[in-house]
Protein backbone atom coordinates (compact mmCIF):
# COMPACT_ATOMS: atom_id res chain seq x y z
CA UNK A 1 0.00 0.00 0.00
CA UNK A 2 2.86 2.35 0.83
CA UNK A 3 4.39 1.76 -2.63
CA UNK A 4 0.99 2.41 -4.25
CA UNK A 5 0.54 5.72 -2.39
CA UNK A 6 4.10 6.77 -3.28
CA UNK A 7 3.49 5.92 -6.94
CA UNK A 8 0.22 7.85 -7.07
CA UNK A 9 1.89 10.85 -5.43
CA UNK A 10 4.69 10.81 -8.03
CA UNK A 11 2.16 10.53 -10.85
CA UNK A 12 0.16 13.45 -9.48
CA UNK A 13 3.31 15.51 -9.12
CA UNK A 14 4.28 14.82 -12.75
CA UNK A 15 0.84 15.94 -13.91
CA UNK A 16 1.27 19.10 -11.84
CA UNK A 17 4.62 19.86 -13.52
CA UNK A 18 3.13 19.27 -16.98
CA UNK A 19 0.22 21.53 -16.18
CA UNK A 20 2.55 24.31 -15.05
CA UNK A 21 5.11 24.01 -17.84
CA UNK A 22 3.11 22.63 -20.72
CA UNK A 23 5.50 19.71 -21.34
CA UNK A 24 8.44 22.09 -21.32
CA UNK A 25 7.00 24.65 -23.69
CA UNK A 26 7.12 28.31 -22.73
CA UNK A 27 4.03 29.55 -20.95
CA UNK A 28 2.73 33.12 -21.21
CA UNK A 29 3.95 33.84 -17.70
CA UNK A 30 7.42 32.50 -18.45
CA UNK A 31 7.61 34.45 -21.69
CA UNK A 32 6.75 37.67 -19.88
CA UNK A 33 9.54 37.02 -17.36
CA UNK A 34 12.01 36.39 -20.19
CA UNK A 35 11.00 39.60 -21.96
CA UNK A 36 11.48 41.55 -18.75
CA UNK A 37 15.19 40.77 -18.93
CA UNK A 38 15.53 43.11 -21.92
CA UNK A 39 15.38 46.78 -21.01
CA UNK A 40 13.85 48.86 -23.80
CA UNK A 41 16.08 51.85 -23.24
CA UNK A 42 16.98 54.23 -26.01
CA UNK A 43 20.55 52.94 -25.99
CA UNK A 44 19.45 49.31 -26.29
CA UNK A 45 17.06 50.14 -29.13
CA UNK A 46 19.81 51.92 -31.01
CA UNK A 47 22.27 49.07 -30.39
CA UNK A 48 19.71 46.54 -31.59
CA UNK A 49 19.26 48.40 -34.87
CA UNK A 50 23.03 48.55 -35.39
CA UNK A 51 23.65 44.85 -34.67
CA UNK A 52 20.68 43.73 -36.77
CA UNK A 53 22.01 45.47 -39.87
CA UNK A 54 25.76 44.89 -39.59
CA UNK A 55 28.31 42.09 -39.45
CA UNK A 56 28.49 41.16 -35.76
CA UNK A 57 32.15 40.20 -36.10
CA UNK A 58 33.02 43.68 -37.35
CA UNK A 59 31.08 45.32 -34.54
CA UNK A 60 32.92 43.25 -31.92
CA UNK A 61 36.43 43.67 -33.34
CA UNK A 62 39.13 45.29 -31.25
CA UNK A 63 40.86 47.74 -33.62
CA UNK A 64 43.88 48.07 -31.35
CA UNK A 65 45.03 44.51 -32.08
CA UNK A 66 45.53 45.12 -35.79
CA UNK A 67 46.97 48.58 -35.21
CA UNK A 68 49.54 47.30 -32.72
CA UNK A 69 50.34 43.98 -34.39
CA UNK A 70 53.90 42.92 -33.56
CA UNK A 71 55.55 40.94 -36.36
CA UNK A 72 58.95 40.47 -34.73
CA UNK A 73 59.95 36.99 -33.57
CA UNK A 74 63.02 35.88 -31.68
CA UNK A 75 63.22 32.50 -33.45
CA UNK A 76 61.92 31.55 -36.91
CA UNK A 77 62.55 28.48 -39.07
CA UNK A 78 63.35 29.68 -42.61
CA UNK A 79 61.09 28.34 -45.35
CA UNK A 80 60.38 29.36 -48.93
CA UNK A 81 57.07 29.61 -50.76
CA UNK A 82 53.60 29.88 -49.21
CA UNK A 83 51.29 27.17 -50.57
CA UNK A 84 47.59 27.44 -51.34
CA UNK A 85 45.11 24.60 -50.78
CA UNK A 86 42.39 26.65 -52.54
CA UNK A 87 38.84 25.31 -52.01
CA UNK A 88 39.87 21.97 -50.57
CA UNK A 89 40.27 20.44 -47.13
CA UNK A 90 43.80 19.16 -47.72
CA UNK A 91 45.42 21.35 -45.05
CA UNK A 92 46.78 18.23 -43.34
CA UNK A 93 48.76 17.30 -46.46
CA UNK A 94 49.98 20.84 -47.10
CA UNK A 95 51.20 21.05 -43.51
CA UNK A 96 52.86 17.64 -43.66
CA UNK A 97 54.50 18.45 -46.98
CA UNK A 98 55.78 21.75 -45.57
CA UNK A 99 57.70 19.72 -42.99
CA UNK A 100 59.12 17.39 -45.66
CA UNK A 101 59.90 19.93 -48.38
CA UNK A 102 61.64 22.24 -45.91
CA UNK A 103 64.24 19.53 -45.33
CA UNK A 104 64.94 19.45 -49.07
CA UNK A 105 65.04 23.25 -49.28
CA UNK A 106 67.59 23.44 -46.48
CA UNK A 107 69.67 20.52 -47.74
CA UNK A 108 69.99 21.69 -51.34
CA UNK A 109 69.43 25.45 -50.90
CA UNK A 110 66.36 25.28 -53.14
CA UNK A 111 63.96 28.05 -54.04
CA UNK A 112 60.22 27.74 -53.38
CA UNK A 113 60.19 24.00 -54.03
CA UNK A 114 56.87 22.24 -53.58
CA UNK A 115 55.77 18.59 -53.55
CA UNK A 116 52.72 17.48 -55.51
CA UNK A 117 49.67 17.35 -53.27
CA UNK A 118 47.59 16.22 -56.23
CA UNK A 119 49.69 13.07 -56.74
CA UNK A 120 49.36 11.80 -53.19
CA UNK A 121 45.79 13.02 -52.76
CA UNK A 122 44.72 10.70 -55.59
CA UNK A 123 45.89 7.70 -53.58
CA UNK A 124 44.47 9.14 -50.37
CA UNK A 125 41.00 9.13 -51.92
CA UNK A 126 41.41 5.66 -53.42
CA UNK A 127 42.65 4.24 -50.12
CA UNK A 128 39.80 5.86 -48.19
CA UNK A 129 37.30 4.40 -50.65
CA UNK A 130 38.78 0.95 -50.13
CA UNK A 131 38.72 1.41 -46.37
CA UNK A 132 35.07 2.42 -46.37
CA UNK A 133 33.98 -0.58 -48.45
CA UNK A 134 36.14 -2.95 -46.39
CA UNK A 135 34.64 -1.71 -43.12
CA UNK A 136 31.14 -1.82 -44.60
CA UNK A 137 31.73 -5.52 -45.33
CA UNK A 138 33.21 -6.14 -41.90
CA UNK A 139 30.16 -4.67 -40.16
CA UNK A 140 27.47 -5.90 -42.54
CA UNK A 141 25.99 -8.24 -39.91
CA UNK A 142 25.15 -5.21 -37.79
CA UNK A 143 21.99 -3.19 -38.48
CA UNK A 144 22.46 -0.22 -40.75
CA UNK A 145 21.46 2.06 -37.88
CA UNK A 146 23.95 0.57 -35.40
CA UNK A 147 26.26 3.12 -33.82
CA UNK A 148 29.23 1.97 -35.88
CA UNK A 149 27.40 1.90 -39.22
CA UNK A 150 25.73 5.19 -38.43
CA UNK A 151 29.20 6.74 -38.01
CA UNK A 152 30.61 4.89 -41.04
CA UNK A 153 27.93 5.97 -43.50
CA UNK A 154 28.15 9.57 -42.27
CA UNK A 155 31.93 9.59 -42.78
CA UNK A 156 32.38 7.85 -46.10
CA UNK A 157 34.99 10.01 -47.79
CA UNK A 158 36.55 13.36 -47.03
CA UNK A 159 39.50 15.43 -48.14
CA UNK A 160 40.49 16.01 -44.50
CA UNK A 161 43.02 14.05 -42.52
CA UNK A 162 45.91 14.00 -40.08
CA UNK A 163 49.68 13.59 -40.12
CA UNK A 164 49.34 9.80 -39.81
CA UNK A 165 47.90 9.92 -43.33
CA UNK A 166 51.02 11.69 -44.58
CA UNK A 167 53.17 8.98 -42.97
CA UNK A 168 51.25 6.00 -44.35
CA UNK A 169 50.66 7.40 -47.83
CA UNK A 170 54.20 8.70 -48.41
CA UNK A 171 55.68 5.46 -47.08
CA UNK A 172 53.50 3.47 -49.46
CA UNK A 173 53.41 5.65 -52.59
CA UNK A 174 56.35 8.06 -52.38
CA UNK A 175 56.26 11.70 -53.53
CA UNK A 176 56.83 13.72 -56.69
CA UNK A 177 57.59 17.42 -57.33
CA UNK A 178 54.55 19.60 -57.95
CA UNK A 179 55.68 20.33 -61.53
CA UNK A 180 55.47 16.62 -62.37
CA UNK A 181 51.84 16.29 -61.32
CA UNK A 182 50.36 19.79 -60.92
CA UNK A 183 47.01 20.71 -59.43
CA UNK A 184 43.80 20.36 -61.43
CA UNK A 185 40.60 22.33 -61.10
CA UNK A 186 39.06 19.51 -59.09
CA UNK A 187 42.03 19.02 -56.77
CA UNK A 188 41.69 22.70 -55.92
CA UNK A 189 37.89 22.40 -55.66
CA UNK A 190 37.20 18.98 -54.15
CA UNK A 191 33.62 19.14 -52.93
CA UNK A 192 31.80 18.18 -56.13
CA UNK A 193 33.83 15.11 -57.01
CA UNK A 194 33.93 14.07 -53.33
CA UNK A 195 30.14 14.21 -53.17
CA UNK A 196 29.78 12.12 -56.33
CA UNK A 197 32.25 9.47 -55.19
CA UNK A 198 30.60 9.39 -51.75
CA UNK A 199 27.21 8.80 -53.34
CA UNK A 200 28.59 5.95 -55.44
CA UNK A 201 30.38 4.36 -52.47
CA UNK A 202 27.21 4.35 -50.38
CA UNK A 203 25.40 2.58 -53.19
CA UNK A 204 28.26 0.09 -53.50
CA UNK A 205 28.28 -0.58 -49.76
CA UNK A 206 24.59 -1.44 -49.74
CA UNK A 207 25.20 -3.93 -52.55
CA UNK A 208 28.11 -5.51 -50.70
CA UNK A 209 26.07 -5.84 -47.52
CA UNK A 210 23.55 -7.97 -49.42
CA UNK A 211 26.15 -10.24 -51.06
CA UNK A 212 27.59 -13.55 -49.94
CA UNK A 213 31.07 -13.30 -48.47
CA UNK A 214 32.74 -15.46 -51.13
CA UNK A 215 31.74 -13.03 -53.87
CA UNK A 216 31.99 -9.71 -52.07
CA UNK A 217 35.76 -9.23 -52.24
CA UNK A 218 36.01 -9.59 -56.03
CA UNK A 219 33.00 -7.32 -56.46
CA UNK A 220 34.66 -4.75 -54.21
CA UNK A 221 37.67 -4.62 -56.57
CA UNK A 222 35.32 -4.02 -59.51
CA UNK A 223 33.70 -1.18 -57.61
CA UNK A 224 37.09 0.36 -56.80
CA UNK A 225 37.97 0.21 -60.47
CA UNK A 226 35.02 2.53 -61.12
CA UNK A 227 36.20 4.83 -58.35
CA UNK A 228 39.69 4.82 -59.86
CA UNK A 229 38.25 5.94 -63.19
CA UNK A 230 36.37 8.78 -61.52
CA UNK A 231 39.56 9.87 -59.73
CA UNK A 232 41.56 9.83 -62.96
CA UNK A 233 38.97 12.06 -64.62
CA UNK A 234 39.14 14.51 -61.70
CA UNK A 235 42.84 14.52 -60.81
CA UNK A 236 44.69 12.81 -63.66
CA UNK A 237 46.37 9.42 -63.43
CA UNK A 238 49.30 9.30 -60.97
CA UNK A 239 52.72 9.28 -62.55
CA UNK A 240 54.82 6.15 -62.11
CA UNK A 241 58.15 7.31 -63.59
CA UNK A 242 59.56 10.73 -64.43
CA UNK A 243 62.72 12.65 -65.21
CA UNK A 244 63.44 15.64 -63.02
CA UNK A 245 66.13 18.31 -62.92
CA UNK A 246 66.85 19.56 -59.42
CA UNK A 247 68.07 23.18 -59.29
CA UNK A 248 69.19 25.33 -56.39
CA UNK A 249 67.84 28.81 -55.60
CA UNK A 250 70.21 30.46 -58.09
CA UNK A 251 69.08 28.14 -60.91
CA UNK A 252 72.25 26.02 -60.86
CA UNK A 253 71.57 22.41 -61.85
CA UNK A 254 72.20 19.95 -59.02
CA UNK A 255 71.19 16.79 -60.88
CA UNK A 256 69.02 15.39 -63.66
CA UNK A 257 67.72 11.88 -63.03
CA UNK A 258 64.97 9.46 -63.78
CA UNK A 259 62.87 8.61 -60.74
CA UNK A 260 59.90 6.68 -59.48
CA UNK A 261 57.86 8.41 -56.77
CA UNK A 262 59.39 6.05 -54.21
CA UNK A 263 62.98 6.52 -55.36
CA UNK A 264 62.54 10.32 -55.29
CA UNK A 265 61.28 10.11 -51.71
CA UNK A 266 64.09 7.83 -50.57
CA UNK A 267 66.86 9.85 -52.22
CA UNK A 268 65.78 13.39 -51.39
CA UNK A 269 63.77 13.08 -48.17
CA UNK A 270 64.73 9.69 -46.84
CA UNK A 271 63.17 10.06 -43.40
CA UNK A 272 61.91 7.00 -41.54
CA UNK A 273 58.53 8.63 -41.08
CA UNK A 274 57.02 5.85 -39.01
CA UNK A 275 59.70 6.03 -36.32
CA UNK A 276 60.75 9.70 -36.37
CA UNK A 277 57.65 11.62 -35.30
CA UNK A 278 55.23 11.59 -32.38
CA UNK A 279 51.87 13.32 -32.15
CA UNK A 280 51.14 15.32 -29.01
CA UNK A 281 47.67 16.45 -27.94
CA UNK A 282 46.34 18.94 -25.44
CA UNK A 283 42.95 17.60 -24.37
CA UNK A 284 42.05 18.61 -20.80
CA UNK A 285 38.96 16.40 -20.91
CA UNK A 286 41.22 13.35 -20.55
CA UNK A 287 44.12 12.36 -18.28
CA UNK A 288 47.53 13.79 -19.13
CA UNK A 289 50.70 11.75 -19.64
CA UNK A 290 48.72 8.96 -21.23
CA UNK A 291 48.69 7.33 -24.69
CA UNK A 292 45.48 7.30 -26.72
CA UNK A 293 44.53 5.75 -30.07
CA UNK A 294 41.53 6.52 -32.26
CA UNK A 295 39.81 3.47 -33.74
CA UNK A 296 39.84 3.34 -37.56
CA UNK A 297 41.00 6.95 -37.76
CA UNK A 298 43.52 6.39 -40.52
CA UNK A 299 43.86 6.84 -44.26
CA UNK A 300 44.68 3.32 -45.43
CA UNK A 301 43.28 -0.03 -44.35
CA UNK A 302 46.80 -1.40 -43.91
CA UNK A 303 48.02 1.78 -42.20
CA UNK A 304 48.09 2.96 -38.61
CA UNK A 305 45.41 4.40 -36.39
CA UNK A 306 46.80 7.65 -35.16
CA UNK A 307 48.11 7.62 -31.63
CA UNK A 308 48.90 10.60 -29.46
CA UNK A 309 50.31 11.42 -26.07
CA UNK A 310 48.02 13.73 -24.14
CA UNK A 311 50.03 16.46 -22.40
CA UNK A 312 49.60 19.82 -20.69
CA UNK A 313 50.10 22.75 -23.05
CA UNK A 314 53.24 23.93 -21.24
CA UNK A 315 54.98 20.60 -21.88
CA UNK A 316 54.11 20.78 -25.57
CA UNK A 317 55.43 24.34 -25.79
CA UNK A 318 58.87 23.32 -24.54
CA UNK A 319 59.22 20.72 -27.30
CA UNK A 320 57.95 23.19 -29.89
CA UNK A 321 60.51 25.78 -28.79
CA UNK A 322 63.33 23.21 -28.97
CA UNK A 323 62.27 22.24 -32.51
CA UNK A 324 62.10 25.84 -33.71
CA UNK A 325 65.49 26.68 -32.23
CA UNK A 326 66.87 23.72 -34.21
CA UNK A 327 65.29 24.98 -37.47
CA UNK A 328 62.73 22.17 -37.71
CA UNK A 329 59.13 22.84 -38.78
CA UNK A 330 56.18 21.08 -37.13
CA UNK A 331 52.72 19.90 -38.13
CA UNK A 332 50.25 21.86 -35.99
CA UNK A 333 46.46 21.79 -35.75
CA UNK A 334 43.97 23.98 -33.93
CA UNK A 335 40.46 25.42 -33.89
CA UNK A 336 41.41 28.19 -36.31
CA UNK A 337 38.04 29.91 -36.56
CA UNK A 338 37.97 31.04 -32.95
CA UNK A 339 38.92 34.71 -32.51
CA UNK A 340 40.62 34.74 -35.91
CA UNK A 341 40.99 38.12 -37.60
CA UNK A 342 41.77 37.62 -41.26
CA UNK A 343 42.76 41.22 -41.95
CA UNK A 344 45.51 41.31 -39.35
CA UNK A 345 46.33 37.62 -39.61
CA UNK A 346 46.10 37.17 -35.84
CA UNK A 347 44.73 34.54 -33.48
CA UNK A 348 44.12 36.48 -30.29
CA UNK A 349 41.54 36.07 -27.52
CA UNK A 350 41.19 39.86 -27.49
CA UNK A 351 40.44 40.21 -31.21
CA UNK A 352 36.66 40.29 -30.63
CA UNK A 353 34.66 41.40 -27.61
CA UNK A 354 31.31 39.64 -27.98
CA UNK A 355 30.65 39.75 -24.24
CA UNK A 356 30.49 43.52 -24.09
CA UNK A 357 28.49 43.75 -27.32
CA UNK A 358 25.74 41.41 -26.09
CA UNK A 359 26.23 41.91 -22.34
CA UNK A 360 26.61 38.16 -21.76
CA UNK A 361 29.37 35.97 -20.38
CA UNK A 362 30.91 33.12 -22.42
CA UNK A 363 32.45 31.14 -19.57
CA UNK A 364 33.21 27.61 -20.79
CA UNK A 365 36.80 26.42 -20.44
CA UNK A 366 38.62 24.26 -22.98
CA UNK A 367 37.50 20.99 -21.37
CA UNK A 368 33.86 22.03 -21.43
CA UNK A 369 34.06 23.23 -25.02
CA UNK A 370 35.42 19.84 -26.10
CA UNK A 371 32.77 17.91 -24.17
CA UNK A 372 29.93 19.94 -25.67
CA UNK A 373 31.19 19.86 -29.29
CA UNK A 374 31.89 23.60 -29.11
CA UNK A 375 35.55 23.29 -30.07
CA UNK A 376 37.84 20.84 -31.81
CA UNK A 377 40.69 20.69 -34.27
CA UNK A 378 39.50 22.20 -37.55
CA UNK A 379 42.64 23.15 -39.47
CA UNK A 380 46.26 22.05 -39.84
CA UNK A 381 49.12 24.49 -40.39
CA UNK A 382 52.88 24.55 -39.86
CA UNK A 383 54.43 25.92 -36.68
CA UNK A 384 57.55 27.84 -37.66
CA UNK A 385 58.35 30.60 -35.16
CA UNK A 386 58.18 31.81 -31.58
CA UNK A 387 58.84 35.09 -29.81
CA UNK A 388 60.44 34.52 -26.41
CA UNK A 389 60.76 37.04 -23.60
CA UNK A 390 63.95 37.63 -21.59
CA UNK A 391 63.10 34.61 -19.41
CA UNK A 392 62.59 32.28 -22.36
CA UNK A 393 58.79 32.27 -22.04
CA UNK A 394 56.71 32.37 -25.24
CA UNK A 395 54.81 35.57 -25.98
CA UNK A 396 53.47 34.67 -29.40
CA UNK A 397 53.92 32.11 -32.18
CA UNK A 398 54.21 32.19 -35.98
CA UNK A 399 52.32 29.67 -38.09
CA UNK A 400 52.70 29.12 -41.84
CA UNK A 401 49.27 28.69 -43.39
CA UNK A 402 48.17 27.18 -46.71
CA UNK A 403 45.71 29.85 -47.81
CA UNK A 404 48.10 31.56 -50.21
CA UNK A 405 50.71 34.32 -49.74
CA UNK A 406 48.14 37.13 -49.54
CA UNK A 407 46.18 35.70 -46.63
CA UNK A 408 46.92 36.80 -43.08
CA UNK A 409 50.39 38.21 -42.48
CA UNK A 410 52.33 37.34 -45.65
CA UNK A 411 50.67 33.92 -45.70
CA UNK A 412 51.25 33.34 -41.99
CA UNK A 413 49.18 33.68 -38.83
CA UNK A 414 50.38 35.27 -35.59
CA UNK A 415 49.08 33.43 -32.52
CA UNK A 416 49.27 34.71 -28.95
CA UNK A 417 50.43 32.32 -26.27
CA UNK A 418 47.07 32.66 -24.53
CA UNK A 419 45.29 31.59 -27.71
CA UNK A 420 47.68 28.61 -27.95
CA UNK A 421 46.49 27.46 -24.52
CA UNK A 422 42.81 27.57 -25.46
CA UNK A 423 42.61 26.40 -29.06
CA UNK A 424 45.76 24.43 -29.94
CA UNK A 425 45.09 20.69 -30.12
CA UNK A 426 47.81 18.73 -31.94
CA UNK A 427 51.50 19.07 -32.59
CA UNK A 428 53.73 16.56 -34.36
CA UNK A 429 57.38 16.77 -33.31
CA UNK A 430 60.56 14.90 -34.05
CA UNK A 431 61.22 12.48 -31.20
CA UNK A 432 64.66 13.96 -30.62
CA UNK A 433 62.99 17.00 -29.04
CA UNK A 434 60.85 14.89 -26.68
CA UNK A 435 62.08 14.21 -23.12
CA UNK A 436 62.84 10.58 -22.35
CA UNK A 437 60.15 10.28 -19.67
CA UNK A 438 57.49 11.33 -22.18
CA UNK A 439 58.82 9.06 -24.95
CA UNK A 440 58.45 6.09 -22.57
CA UNK A 441 54.68 6.66 -22.65
CA UNK A 442 54.75 5.30 -26.22
CA UNK A 443 55.66 1.89 -24.75
CA UNK A 444 52.42 1.75 -22.76
CA UNK A 445 49.14 0.32 -24.01
CA UNK A 446 47.02 2.98 -25.66
CA UNK A 447 43.45 3.57 -24.60
CA UNK A 448 41.27 3.04 -27.67
CA UNK A 449 38.79 5.82 -28.39
CA UNK A 450 35.78 5.47 -30.73
CA UNK A 451 35.86 7.44 -33.99
CA UNK A 452 32.69 9.30 -32.99
CA UNK A 453 34.35 10.85 -29.96
CA UNK A 454 33.60 14.62 -29.72
CA UNK A 455 37.21 15.63 -30.27
CA UNK A 456 37.60 13.77 -33.55
CA UNK A 457 34.42 14.57 -35.41
CA UNK A 458 36.01 17.64 -36.99
CA UNK A 459 39.31 16.37 -38.37
CA UNK A 460 41.99 18.69 -39.74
Amino acid sequence: MKKLITGLFALALSFSVVAQNGNGGLTTDQLNKIKAGYEKTGANKALSKITANNDIKKLAINPNIAANRDVNFSNVVPNKGICDQKQSGRCWMFSGFNVLRNKMIQQYNLGAFELSQNYLFFYDQLEKANMFLTLALKHKSEPLDSQYNDWLFKNVLSDGGTFCGVIDLVTKYGVVPSTIQPETYNSNNTSRIDNLITLKLKEDALELRAMKDNKAESRKIEMLSEIYRMLVMAYGEPTTEFTYTLKDASGKVISTKKYTPMSFYKEHIGIDLENTYVMLMNDPSRPYYKLFEVENDRHTMDGHNWKYINLPADDIKQMAIASIKDSTLMYFSCDVGKYYDGESGTLDLNNFDYETLFDVKFGMDKKQRIQTFASGSSHAMTLKGVDLDENGKPIKWLIENSWGPNAGYQGNLIMTDEWFNEYMFRLVVDKKYVPENILKILDSKAEMLPPWDPLFLDID
